[in-house]
């Protein structure tokens, strides 16, 4: 929701000036930016505070979880009270509201992330395991692109309209349903998942050969705090990696609204239609990604997803001219660049992995660190596109 609607929504629903609308995606990615270090810094900290004894991983997702839930409605709805307001008095508002949201939000993420090389050190494993936290990623987006899909065709009594003023209530319903369905899998995953940091401390697992090296390992890296990552060569060259990669892939979702609304001039529905054929492509790729990493290698992976994304922007660049292309040929480019973003994420999340290795104590500083990197660069891309490209 946050980076395929939000743009459309305030430029198209709200009518706020590209610039502005814009700078609120900037302030989000800057406010995420800042917050996903500290995070990792904290949820790395092994601390005697009551609340995290539950778990260093999972308290702070659950904080994040508190977070979003609370503020994520209110990016989606008009501003509170009955007189009009204007555009600079909107953008305060939304603005704080994103602050608390991109907390909450840095604050799942990096917990959960890092919660995986803590639970295995197996590589093979670690990939197994982030496939698996990426198919349920697309499977959820399938789910908000399914629910968005439904309301605009209820809601819209001429199928050719596009996505204006009138539909704020749409959109209002669509986020109460998904923050609904996220919160109840959240208290799911709390319930579940257990935590091996909790009480402060690792868990033994010296019953079996792998989970013994696994503690061997754990000795082994103690001291390796995260202020030792930054000599490191291999941490800038994933760094650098790892936001591209994330530039590929969100600007993508940024934009493709705008570009359906834009420039091809599809029907409403289309803003759901199109973006679900790219998540259902990457979630039928998030399945067999692990078994060729086996073969090939994490990096011939990333090579191979780095190819399939060029050869989809450039079906886009030489053939967006014709109606063909705006008819039948843009859901082959959907499934295409779905299934680049997929390789490549994956591929990318592997080689932090294998960067990190048994140096999980500090594990949760590195994945605030590439995000660190990846939400500041898309924030500046997407303020410099608007400024670029204005809309209104």
């Amino acid at each position: 929701m946050w980076f395929t609607y939000l743009l459309a929504y305030l430029t198209f629903v709200r009518e706020l000036r590209s610039t502005l609308a814009g700078a609120l995606l900037l302030v989000g990615q800057v406010a995420d930016a800042v917050a996903t270090p500290f995070v990792g810094i904290e949820s790395d900290r092994d601390d005697d505070f009551w609340l995290c004894r539950y778990g260093r991983r999972k308290t702070w997702h659950l904080i994040g979880t508190l977070c979003v839930v609370g503020s994520f409605p209110f990016l989606f709805s008009k501003p509170l009270g009955s007189h009009p307001s204007s555009q600079e008095a909107e953008f305060v508002y939304y603005a704080a509201f994103i602050v608390i949201f991109q907390f909450g939000w840095a604050s799942t993420q990096i917990s959960h992330l890092s919660l995986i090389p803590d639970l295995t050190p197996i590589p093979h494993e670690r990939v197994e395991l982030n496939a698996m936290r990426y198919a349920f990623t697309v499977a959820s987006n399938v789910v908000v692109y399914t629910v968005t899909w439904a309301a605009l065709g209820i809601s819209g009594t001429d199928h050719e309209a596009q996505v204006g003023p009138p539909d704020g209530h749409v959109f209002r319903d669509i986020v109460l349903i998904v923050v609904a369905i996220g919160a109840f899998f959240s208290v799911i995953f709390h319930i579940v998942v257990r935590d091996p940091s909790r009480g402060g401390r690792r868990e033994s697992r010296s019953r079996h050969t792998d989970e013994y090296i696994r503690s061997l390992v754990l000795d082994r890296s103690c001291h390796f705090t995260w202020k030792d990552w930054f000599r490191e060569k291999g941490f800038y060259v994933v760094g650098v990696v790892y936001m591209c990669t994330r530039l590929y892939v969100n600007l993508n979702q940024v934009f493709v609204s705008i570009y359906i609304q834009r420039t091809l001039l599809l029907q409403r529905e289309s803003i759901a239609i199109i973006p679900l054929v790219m998540y259902v492509s990457g979630l039928v790729m998030s399945l067999p990604v692990k078994f060729i990493s086996r073969h090939i290698g994490t990096k011939n992976v990333y090579l191979l997803g780095a190819i399939l994304g060029v050869a989809g922007a450039a079906w886009i660049f030489f053939g967006q001219s014709t109606p063909f292309f705006s008819h039948y040929q843009i859901y082959g480019v959907a499934a295409l660049i779905g299934i680049a973003s997929t390789t490549m994420l994956l591929a990318s999340l592997a080689l932090t992995n294998e960067l990190i290795g048994g140096h999980t104590t500090s594990g949760a500083f590195v994945f605030g660190a590439m995000s660190f990197l990846d939400k500041m660069a898309n924030g500046i891309m997407v303020i410099t596109i608007q400024d670029l490209h204005k809309y209104k």
